[in-house]
């Protein structure tokens, strides 16, 4: 059977294995790289598919379509399986009815992410199946065989993915979708109640099938062995380090585990009695090295090659040259040609940009979260000192405040967090904020309601709906804290920079807990444009006041018949919010529709 050719980023190959493989319940929280695995899972018919409050919620909502029968996959980006660890490890337990996989977006090299953690760990511990794909077509095939292992052993499974192989695209074959009928909810505590004494058998249950599932990756048709005759030397690689390393031509035999975990103990026994050198090529922990250890079998691996970051073809040649298989490297060293840095930055218009100009200015304590607004720790603001997690910044405010006041520093703290964060994990920690408050406090909390979950790609959220009705919930988060106890909760309007100024300055001064929320939109997502504003080079004193406020069109440059380097606005960037003129000491900054008339 010939498949339909279609060319395909991981992540779309994900989704299509997903749909090809009889997949009907699908939720995820968007975070890089896996955010287009469900953009794309939603354009196929007969799925239902969710963006989740957070990634808990979204894993909860897939082991709901598992228990029913139904093929189910939550997906998030590594550390969003951090918050949802807690169901993860009892939902491993339990015997899956309907098919069930989670995907996680690993990130070497940390291109978008606080940390650079390995989950193939996490899917040991978790007691899954663990597979690793180097490429699109391998991101569907591996799909597809996950949900049907998962069904045939009565296990979750995990694709653990990486950054590159999510973004890079190849070519894939595609076939027709196999439908499955969910066979439906039976109730049978020993399977679905994780309590004593159910749990006792079922930590059992999970041992004999990481054994089971062991034996059959013995001649599993993911697991691929590449004999060279006459070879002494067995790589093995999986996923991306896979074709890097393929791309050197090596002499050597290569095994490449589809399946990382369980390890076929059978296999490499094998191996072990084959050839006398057996070196593990992987990114990040020295995980399938660790696996073949423990079966009593020496291996290498770790000791060659960098503990973090990537391995491209680059680095494995090095790291097999100093292990000695290489004599002569085959390609030659470059030099690092140092290049200006380009960090990244708010977009035009972006409604954070005022809020972190202010607060520049005041040169206060500022605790940040994740989000767009992560970036206001980069130049030229500098002006966020902490980012840990998502939602962590409430609770993180609350810890320094009482160290604070405990040690008689009355100093104000200014936490700022996004209306995504604020509902994906940031709701409990205020509700924790009531708990032992003192009048002696003195925090400012800034929620930032743009309306959407906009740095991975403008997502909707419990906000959306107050800017575009047609995007579903329109939570009122100065409703919900005050109906939470909160007193002193406002709104403010921060494109008006000096009532923005005012209010920060006013809530800082006061002791206890105040919040601010602005009400801006994100101007990329909701496509805002006003007309632009320009400079009239007159005027402008060269102060780069406006400059500073960091904002994509305004830069300096030179004026036909002037001396001196004056700030310009570049009108097609321009989207008029505004800020630049509010901040300009001269008036030297003014809308279009004054320079027409």
């Amino acid at each position: 059977m010939i498949g339909d050719k279609k060319i395909l980023s991981g992540n779309q190959a994900i989704a299509r294995g997903f749909y090809e493989g009889g997949g009907l319940i699908a939720a995820s929280y968007p975070g890089s790289p896996t955010v287009e695995m469900m953009e794309s899972v939603k354009e196929y018919e007969g799925i239902y598919a969710e963006f989740s409050v957070n990634e808990k919620v979204a894993l909860e909502v897939a082991i709901g379509g598992s228990f029913y029968g139904a093929r189910s996959m939550a997906t998030m980006k590594h550390v969003g399986v951090n918050v949802a660890m807690d169901p993860l490890m009892t939902f491993t337990e339990t015997e899956v009815n309907g098919g069930f996989v989670l995907v996680s977006g690993d990130d070497p090299g940390m291109a978008s992410s606080q940390n650079e953690q390995d989950n193939r760990i996490i899917g040991k511990f978790a007691n899954m199946g663990v597979f690793c794909p180097g490429s699109s077509q391998e991101a569907k095939d591996y799909m597809v065989q996950a949900l049907e292992l998962s069904e045939g052993f009565g296990m979750p499974m995990l694709v653990d993915i990486t950054s590159r192989v999510c973004h890079s695209r190849g070519v894939v074959e595609c076939y027709d979708r196999k439908d499955k009928k969910p066979q439906g909810f039976t109730p049978d505590n020993s399977k679905y109640t994780m309590l004593p004494p159910f749990t006792h058998e079922r930590q059992h249950a999970m041992a004999d099938r990481i054994k089971k599932l062991s034996e059959y990756a013995y001649d599993f048709k993911l697991n691929l062995l590449e004999e060279v005759e006459g070879s002494r030397v067995l790589l093995v690689a999986t996923g991306l380090m896979y074709y890097n390393l393929k791309e050197l031509k090596l002499p050597y035999s290569i095994y490449r585990p589809g399946m990382v975990y369980p390890l076929s103990k059978r296999r490499f026994s094998e191996f072990a009695e084959r050839y006398e050198r057996i070196i593990v090529i992987e990114e990040l922990m020295p995980f399938m090295e660790n696996e073949i250890g423990l079966m009593g079998i020496r291996c290498e691996g770790k000791n060659h090659f960098s503990f973090t970051g990537e391995l491209n073809s680059e680095d494995i040649e090095r790291g097999l040259a100093e292990a000695g298989l290489i004599t002569e490297r085959s390609t030659k060293d470059h030099k690092d040609v140092e290049v200006p840095s380009r960090p990244p930055m708010f977009c035009s218009g972006c409604p954070h940009r005022p809020v972190f100009d202010v607060l520049k200015k005041m040169k206060v304590k500022v605790m940040g979260d994740i989000g767009c607004y992560s970036m206001a720790v980069l130049p030229a603001f500098t002006a966020a000192h902490t980012m840990i997690s998502m939602g962590a910044t409430v609770g993180i405010t609350k810890g320094m405040n009482k160290a604070m006041r405990l040690l008689g520093d009355d100093e104000p703290i200014v936490s700022v967090i996004g209306d995504g964060t604020f509902f994906h994990s940031g709701m409990t920690g205020f509700a924790n904020l009531l708990h032992q408050s003192s009048p002696e406090d003195n925090m400012t909390f800034l929620i930032l309601q743009n309306g959407t979950t906009a740095m991975t790609g403008g997502q909707p959220n419990g906000s959306s709906g107050k800017y575009d009705n047609s995007e579903g919930m329109d939570i009122g988060i100065r409703q919900l804290l005050e109906t939470m106890g909160f007193d002193n909760v406002r709104e403010v309007d921060q494109f008006d920079y000096k009532t923005l100024k005012d209010a920060i300055a006013e809530e800082t001064k006061k002791k206890g807990i105040s919040v601010i929320i602005t009400t801006r939109p994100c101007a990329l997502r909701f496509k805002i444009k006003e007309p632009h504003f320009y400079v009239d080079p007159k005027i402008c004193i060269a102060c780069r006041t406006c400059v500073k406020t960091n904002c994509p069109p305004i830069r300096m440059k030179k004026y036909e018949g002037i001396d001196k380097l004056k700030s310009s606005i570049d009108k097609d960037m321009c989207v008029g919010c505004s800020v630049c003129s509010q901040v300009c000491p001269v008036n030297a900054i003014k809308r279009s529709e004054v320079e027409s008339s």
